[in-house]
């Protein structure tokens, strides 16, 4: 196994002028599913997050609270980056700094290899740039300002004045790869997803592409050009080449060789031209290999905003986790909104969906059935014997889920068509309890009654079987809860290691298993807290 290339998933890393929101958790929350989803697959996967800790951004955000880029960096990374993923069950394998030595030597060795090579040379530029984008902005990417910013330039996507900054700079020849990039993306259809966001991208870059800046010099917290310490590396140079950087790169071959590329990078779409023009041009300017996709998630919207520190709708994680519980928070947003468009959050929602989805149908099932066969069969799984029509459409329900989960989750990153194809099989299994009656079944006491009985039990509880193993990447705490419930461990082992594409083999919970009714799996919801 050890000798098969990795499945390699990346989340973005986050700058680290503030603490995270929703939309850093959003991302980083797919980005686990689909790594523990590879996981349960039985795959190698190697799982990076991590922090930019770099740039004018950055800086400026430490001197306004009084303490050095470290030191501030620091304090947000321990006392709010690494807790919120601890609290949010994120998996991953490994958490990069930009500030870590193991980073800020290779940066060095690969922008000093560019240079050698002849694709950086030294020139002069002057032009708008969005201190918020760490990005020099074009004429046509800016809009007018109005009220307190009027007769100022706008940067697009922040909404806040931008700077015209002249300085000497080193640059990358990015304009040389501008049909190389365009030949990629034409052999890799899926290189760039959703195809909205591909269309955007092969469109700016048929555009024609300007050369690229790749040093400052006007501040001095970044990693230092090795052949000229006057200037510091572009943040987003240093900050892409973490992928690199984090699995090995010039360090230890055997594990870059074993992970690199990136199979996924996941990125919000208001960074996607870095990841899909700045970072392969890169790469192919060092002879590396491409990332197999680049996934653009699209913005979270609160009364009708893009989520962001600076708007004010940037809501704590923790502000919903308390309310709805760890388990329901990484439910929603992937079922509530289709990863790669954009997607409005309110309270209202959240809690409709908690009540209806989680609660009634899946809770709600797995309530009933444990407490039936606690009722019926003392706590002991009853043995099926007498199968007909309905147990045999059940089981095909449970193929289709499992085969529609698994495409869609683990290969087209449609993670809410993977969720909707496992809880229309749980709605499928209560309507299976409601048509079959067990309740009153029970009543009779004849001996095809009672067989009756135990089928019906039994397929329902294989059903939430499976249901626990499909579940377990999205809702791991709940998954392990309803694993115990079900008595599953003794007898097929560990939840992490049941295989999801082998869950829909019929019959893996045995007879005899010991069924006990747990704590309820989602609450009855408290009133919404106020401010």
């Amino acid at each position: 196994m050890d000798d098969v290339k990795a499945y390699y998933v990346t989340t973005p890393i986050y700058y680290v002028n503030d603490a995270p929101h929703l939309g850093h958790a959003y991302t980083t929350v797919a980005s686990d599913v689909l790594a523990r989803w590879h996981r349960q697959r039985g795959e190698r996967v190697w799982f990076l997050t991590g922090t930019d800790e770099h740039g004018q951004k950055i800086l400026r955000t430490a001197e306004a609270n009084g303490v050095t880029p470290q030191d501030w960096a620091d304090r947000l990374v321990d006392e709010s980056w690494r807790p919120l993923w601890e609290h949010l069950e994120i998996s991953n394998d490994d958490f990069i700094r930009t500030t870590q030595q193991r980073h800020t030597d290779r940066v060095q060795e690969f922008v000093q290899d560019l240079y050698d090579k002849g694709e950086i040379y030294k020139g002069g530029y002057e032009g708008p740039y969005c201190v918020h984008c760490e990005e020099y902005k074009l004429p046509g990417e800016l809009i007018d300002g109005e009220g307190e910013f009027a007769g100022q330039k706008l940067c697009a996507i922040h909404r806040k004045p931008v700077e015209i900054l002249s300085e000497e700079n080193y640059f990358f020849k990015l304009s040389e790869y501008g049909d190389k990039l365009l030949a990629h993306y034409a052999a890799h259809p899926d290189f760039i997803q959703p195809e909205s966001a591909r269309n955007e991208v092969v469109n700016f870059v048929r555009q024609g592409l300007q050369d690229l800046s790749i040093s400052r010099s006007t501040f001095d917290w970044g990693v230092p050009v090795p052949w000229d310490p006057q200037h510091v590396i572009y943040v987003w140079v240093d900050a892409l080449l973490n992928y690199a950087t984090a699995v090995g790169y010039n360090e230890n071959q055997e594990k870059f060789e074993a992970t690199f590329p990136a199979d996924v990078h996941l990125v919000g779409k208001d960074i996607l031209r870095f990841h899909a023009v700045i970072w392969p041009a890169m790469l192919m300017a060092q002879g590396l290999p491409l990332p197999g996709k680049i996934a653009a998630n699209g913005w979270l919207m609160v009364g009708g905003e893009k989520m962001s520190k600076s708007n004010l709708t940037g809501i704590k994680p923790q502000d919903l986790t308390s309310h709805f519980g760890v388990d329901a928070y990484r439910w929603y947003f992937l079922r509530a909104i289709a990863f790669g468009q954009d997607g409005s959050f309110s309270w209202e929602d959240f809690t409709a969906r908690y009540t209806s989805e989680l609660a009634n149908d899946y809770g709600n099932l797995a309530s009933r059935v444990a407490a039936m066969v606690g009722r019926y069969f003392d706590g002991a799984l009853p043995e099926a014997t007498a199968d007909g029509e309905a147990e045999q459409a059940i089981r095909e329900g449970l193929v289709k889920a499992v085969t529609e989960a698994d495409h869609r989750i683990g290969d087209a990153l449609d993670f809410q068509g993977g969720i909707l194809a496992v809880f229309d099989f749980v709605k499928q299994v209560n309507g299976y309890l409601t048509e079959q009656e067990p309740w009153k079944v029970a009543k009779d006491p004849s001996p095809e009654a009672r067989a009756r009985l135990a089928t019906i039990l039994c397929t329902a509880a294989e059903s939430l079987r499976a249901v626990a193993v499909l579940l377990n990447p999205l809702m791991p705490e709940t998954s392990r809860k309803l694993w115990d419930s079900l008595g599953a461990e003794p007898s097929l082992g560990a939840l992490a290691d049941q295989r999801v594409q082998e869950a829909a083999e019929w019959g893996k919970l045995p007879a005899g298993s010991t069924i006990t009714k747990g704590a309820v799996l989602f609450p009855r919801l408290e009133e919404k807290p106020t401010a």
